[in-house]
């Protein structure tokens, strides 16, 4: 059976479904894809999720739609870990990312000619079609379906497998995070500018480089650097040149892409160190000294920190501990 999650005022660029054991009665699930057909459109045809085995599963399926692109967030469930799914008539002659959350996906073709293990942290993108089967016990994917006229030639006969940390791909998915975010709100133009980058961004990741130059890829560029620099905030290599080595741009690409949000990467970078020292300072449990704080999020020394943060804030740090109920320790 299929318990579709939407209603009627689901905007028809996104799509939510939740599969139970589709294949259990052996009768296709028309309801689904009915659903589908108007909420997505035949552009993008419905995966008919077809098991080979029989068991208790579920898929949870979460999708926006960019004209012939498709992006879904997929949970599965299941009782058996030797479960396959045949892709037969499976989003057909498309190119197919999969970007692995959790678990592990195998991948074969008839023969044996083929077989991949891709496990969380790792992508496989590949040219679909019928000949492709997967095996997976329970996972969460993030997958790109896209239109194969332009990205078919980088593909050839073999898939191509990568880490999902890499430079390019992590600027593909935070272009992806922000189209997911901001989807409702864009114009036709938009969408249609968005797609676009999507698939220029796809073709860095295939080709394992990127224009850094291009203006469609700077918001994904400042956003994929945020997201990095959010994780490195006590690294003391943290800057500028660090980051943009890391997404394989230079300095200045770097900046230009931060220009748009009337940032500097190095503005950036310490107000959100002091928004992370400001938390730290009214947690009611372990909470830091004044000089931990300034010494794991790399201010030169305490008084150095205690100024920035009264610039940012108004207090000093003690005196926002005070008025949050917390007693700051020097």
């Amino acid at each position: 059976m299929a318990d579709i999650e939407t209603g009627p005022g689901t905007p028809s660029r996104r799509f939510s479904a939740g599969l139970t054991n589709p294949s259990a009665t052996g009768e296709p699930d028309t309801s689904l894809r009915r659903r589908w057909d108007v909420q997505v459109g035949k552009t993008v045809p419905l995966p008919p999720a077809e098991l080979a085995s029989t068991g208790d599963f579920r898929v949870n399926i979460h999708g926006t739609k960019l004209h012939d692109a498709f992006i879904a967030n997929i949970s599965y469930n299941s009782t058996k870990i030797d479960g396959t799914w045949v892709d037969s008539r499976y989003f057909p002659d498309m190119i197919a990312i999969d970007v692995v959350r959790r678990g592990t996906w195998h991948f074969t073709r008839p023969r044996g000619r083929d077989r991949f293990a891709v496990p969380a942290g790792q992508f496989i993108a590949r040219y679909n079609n019928s000949s492709w089967q997967f095996a997976v016990a329970s996972h969460t994917t993030q997958k790109l379906m896209l239109p194969v006229a332009h990205l078919g030639p980088l593909i050839r006969r073999r898939p191509v497998l990568g880490s999902s940390g890499s430079a390019e791909m992590r600027l593909l998915l935070a272009h992806v995070r922000m189209i997911e975010a901001t989807l409702d709100d864009l114009s036709p133009a938009g969408v249609h500018a968005a797609r676009n980058a999507l698939l220029e961004l796809t073709m860095g990741v295939l080709t394992q480089k990127t224009d850094g130059d291009e203006p469609l890829f700077t918001p994904a560029l400042a956003q994929a650097a945020q997201d990095l620099a959010n994780i490195h905030l006590a690294d003391p290599e943290l800057s500028p040149v660090m980051l943009a080595r890391e997404l394989n741009v230079s300095v200045r690409t770097l900046q230009r892409a931060f220009a748009a949000t009337n940032e500097s990467v190095t503005a950036y970078i310490r107000r959100q160190r002091l928004e992370q020292a400001r938390h730290a300072l009214i947690t009611p449990h372990g909470r830091p000294s004044i000089s931990e704080l300034a010494a794991h999020l790399q201010f030169a020394d305490s008084s150095h920190f205690i100024r920035t943060f009264k610039e940012y804030y108004g207090q000093t740090p003690a005196q926002y501990a005070r008025s949050h109920g917390r007693t700051a320790t020097p």
